[in-house]
């Protein structure tokens, strides 16, 4: 089959496309590149039969104008982090509005199934523990992290309309913390943050009293729940994370203790609007998708070091534009990269648009 991943470059979506490419499809990833990285492809262009993925740069906010089939789509391109979305505002709002109607657009079109990337963040700071697919949530919507959470409850909104109207296969995977290889270091997310204060023996900044908790799910289990997900029967919002909850305090030790690092605890002042607790109700994913998080937390976290220590010696991405293009740098990731058209998608998959 063909797909279109829309933010494949990213921490998320590059480990999909991996996955999706091992199970012998074809994967065209859109993006453009505000908070992805094309190194994340490398591993991806390594894997046997590697041809069948094409990187296109573009926009999901800009119309679509691609002629091409696809039997899927799958919309993962958003800022994820709040040091990401703080930073673009707007492009978070517009990826989760004009991209998210965009890309059902075009499955609708194809009549191909569709499935959004949402999150946790939809149930806001939550007043039911845990959280199950039918709470509503409890969302401040105009704070800080609104761009972000409202972006999100939008998109679902906009996708259910289409599966009420037009019929879409709609499934929507509300994804729990996650955390793994491909993090940036810096995007400032509780595990990249702890990891490198603690590979720097600085202080970890743990935000308040640190006993608001978190329930933490290694990248390679959410891969597989997304595409069970994908590939399943199930309508409406599922959600993906781990069942194990953890207060921020006792992660941030945890990590000193991995790491041999003589790092002390620093208490700092609590953000806007952070939610105090967060676990996932996992019944529908346990029966219906026959999905369970299975990485133990200090062996994830143990390849999540791992890897900040073997990448500490990389130099970072050069920074993007607003448009996702980067003054003076070009892409260099393996095979065929494709320019989105004038319209911000590929006029032809299989040949570079002019």
């Amino acid at each position: 089959m063909q797909l279109l991943l829309a933010g494949g470059a990213g921490f998320v979506g590059s480990r999909l496309a991996e996955r999706l490419i091992q199970d012998g499809h074809d994967v065209v990833i859109l993006d453009n590149l505000l908070t992805g990285r094309l190194a994340n492809l490398d591993g991806a262009h390594s894997i046997p039969g590697s041809a069948r993925l094409r990187f296109v740069r573009g926009d999901v906010s800009r119309p679509p104008g691609i002629t091409c089939h696809f039997d899927a789509v799958l919309h993962l391109a958003s800022p994820a982090s709040p040091r990401d979305y703080f930073q673009h505002p707007v492009a978070t709002l517009e990826a989760g509005s004009l991209g998210t109607r965009n890309l059902l657009e075009r499955a609708r079109r194809d009549g191909a199934r569709f499935m959004l990337a949402s999150t946790s963040e939809v149930y806001g700071d939550p007043q039911v523990h845990p959280q199950p697919e039918s709470y509503w949530g409890y969302v401040n919507p105009q704070g800080p992290r609104s761009v972000y959470d409202e972006a999100k409850r939008f998109s679902e909104a906009m996708a259910a309309c289409y599966a009420r109207s037009f019929g879409v296969q709609v499934r929507i995977a509300r994804i729990f913390n996650t955390y793994g290889p491909r993090m940036r270091i810096d995007d400032g997310r509780m595990i990249p943050t702890f990891v490198s204060q603690a590979l720097n023996n600085e202080p970890l900044t743990v935000q308040g009293d640190g006993l608001h908790t978190r329930s933490l799910c290694y990248v390679d289990d959410l891969v597989d729940g997304l595409v069970r997900l994908l590939w399943s029967d199930c309508e409406g919002a599922v959600n993906l994370g781990s069942s194990d909850e953890h207060t921020v305090l006792d992660i941030a030790q945890t990590i000193i203790q991995l790491t041999g690092s003589s790092s002390p605890v620093a208490h700092v002042a609590e953000a806007t609007d952070d939610p105090q607790r967060r676990r996932p109700e996992l019944t529908r994913a346990r029966t219906e998708l026959g999905w369970a998080a299975r990485m133990p937390l200090p062996e994830g976290l143990e390849r999540t070091i791992q890897y900040f220590r073997r990448s500490a010696v990389r130099p970072e991405a050069p920074p993007v534009s607003r448009n996702g293009t980067s003054p003076g740098a070009r892409p260099t990731v393996r095979g065929r990269v494709e320019r989105a058209g004038r319209n911000g998608w590929p006029k032809k998959i299989g040949s570079a648009a002019p």
